[in-house]
């Protein structure tokens, strides 16, 4: 690792190319964490933090996204850079693009949970932004994702390069080149090495680097817990699609909660960062405007892919398979889903959300139509199209306003602890409605493909259940009667 700048002078007309790039730079901090944190020190354990947000602007992903674009960027032929990023790593990009590749033409893709002022300072920074309805942290191969999207639109141009932090072995590849040999420079007697997961390139490139440097240091990856949700690491089962080769990079994994992240970190750093008088004194046309911003005040609740589920298993979950002698004959049955019947061991309720022909001409068997105004099967889905998303979430919302027509029907949806299927046409709808449910104590399911995953399957569904049984004892229906709702 070369070390030419002791002094950590920058200074020629390529000042800010050197202040930017590694091998110019001495290396970044390591600071010994103080014993007032450090709950182990009596027991000889010393603990050590690499300043990673040391780099220029403050940004913990400067080296990957310097490293991203070194390896992407055709000189003479890139004008545009697309990246779907929470805010460090497009950043980062739009200032190396601009400073090292004459490239001011970066895009930033991201949830439209993202904070307000993590948007100004994306903003602040030159950055033109669309913003996506669905979850924060969106599986890398979801094909209703910014990831996807941004991936597509590169691949439409020659003049675009989209360098997909996600799938890119050269995020990780920068710890292996740059951080990991600081590391073992600084600290050769390291023995522990912990890092979170959050697209893994950190922890892929450094527990790589260290399994042929030094294989004795145990390497940790730090996770979200399940259902839980901390700015910068994933959950497992977020982390578990990245193609990374990350799990030859760890021995061990964590997982932290929220109240132990924000408590630490809250200790480590009572400082924030403020901008919001530069949006205060100048004029609104030096920003680019946010694109999709009708997103930033709908679509406000969690989403989890647990919720999410394929038709076979949520369908054996919620049906049972009637024996022959209570079916209808092949002749009169108009499908082999008319065999099936809603399980009776608890409250189970099916609720479809297509258009009430649409319903009519086929449907599950004990499923009750509530149309929503908003869905059309011939148009954009929600995650295709921001306005579609803004009209379905509040309408769903509207379920549940003060007076709504429904609003004692879902209530007792919650106090009788009534498991709900939704179910829509492509199954986006119904993903959105399921998110909004949730978030109002709502047990809600949805079937991943919605009625086109189910049409034309049937026998094969049918089938995976089995026959199961004797005919149940009858029950009363204790599901809530539903109708549309309507938006003034």
């Amino acid at each position: 690792m070369a070390n030419q700048n002791p002094l950590n002078v920058y200074s020629g007309p390529d000042s800010m190319r050197k202040y930017f790039d590694p091998d110019c730079q001495p290396p970044l901090p390591l600071v010994e964490i103080p014993v007032a944190l450090n709950p182990f020190y009596n027991d000889g354990v010393r603990i050590y933090a690499k300043m990673m947000s040391m780099h220029p602007a403050n940004n913990v992903k400067a080296i990957p996204a310097l490293n991203l674009l070194k390896s992407d960027v055709i000189s003479g032929k890139t004008k545009t850079v697309i990246e779907y990023s929470s805010g460090s790593t497009v950043i980062s990009m739009a200032m190396i693009a601009n400073i090292f590749h004459g490239i001011d033409d970066v895009r930033a893709f991201l949830s439209n949970k993202t904070s307000d002022a993590k948007l100004k300072l994306m903003q602040f920074f030159g950055l033109d932004i669309t913003l996506f309805g669905g979850p924060s942290q969106p599986e890398p191969l979801d094909e209703r994702g910014g990831i996807r999207t941004a991936r597509q639109i590169a691949l439409e141009s020659e003049e675009v390069i989209n360098p997909n932090q996600y799938d890119n072995k050269s995020n990780w590849g920068a710890h292996v080149r740059y951080t990991g040999p600081q590391i073992i420079k600084q600290l050769p007697e390291i023995n522990v090495l912990c890092s979170g997961m959050g697209t893994s390139g950190t922890m892929t490139g450094l527990g790589t680097y260290f399994k042929a440097t030094k294989p004795s240091v145990l390497r940790v990856g730090v996770c979200t817990a399940p259902g839980d949700r901390v700015p910068g690491p994933r959950s497992y089962a977020l982390v578990s699609p990245i193609p990374f080769p990350w799990k030859s990079a760890v021995d061990v994994i964590e997982e932290v909660g929220s109240p132990e992240s924000f408590s630490l970190s809250l200790k480590l750093c009572r400082q924030g960062l403020y901008i919001q008088e530069y949006f205060d004194k100048l004029r609104p046309e030096e920003f680019h405007p946010i694109r999709n911003e009708n997103l930033r005040h709908v679509d406000l609740y969690r989403y989890d892919e647990s919720w999410e589920v394929h038709p076979p298993k949520i369908l054996e979950e919620f049906y049972r398979v009637l024996p022959a002698s209570d079916t209808l004959s092949g002749i009169e049955r108009k499908s082999m889903l008319d065999s099936l019947k809603l399980k009776s061991d608890q409250p189970r309720c099916v609720i479809d959300l297509r258009k009430e022909a649409d319903f009519d001409q086929w449907h599950l068997p004990g499923s009750m139509n509530v149309p929503l105004h908003s869905i059309d099967k011939n148009a954009a889905g929600p995650f295709s199209d921001a306005s579609v998303l803004e009209a379905q979430w509040l309408e769903l919302e509207g379920w549940f306003s003060h007076g709504a027509e429904n609003g004692s029907a879902l209530t007792g949806l919650k106090e009788g602890g009534i498991q709900v299927l939704l179910l829509c046409y492509s199954g986006d709808t119904s993903r959105v409605a399921t998110s909004v449910l949730r978030a109002k104590g709502v047990e809600a399911w949805c079937i991943r493909g919605g009625c086109q995953a189910i049409f034309g399957r049937e026998l094969e569904l049918v089938g995976a259940f089995g026959v199961q049984g004797t005919r149940s004892s009858t029950r009363k229906d204790v599901r809530p009667q539903l109708a549309p709702i309507r938006i003034n």
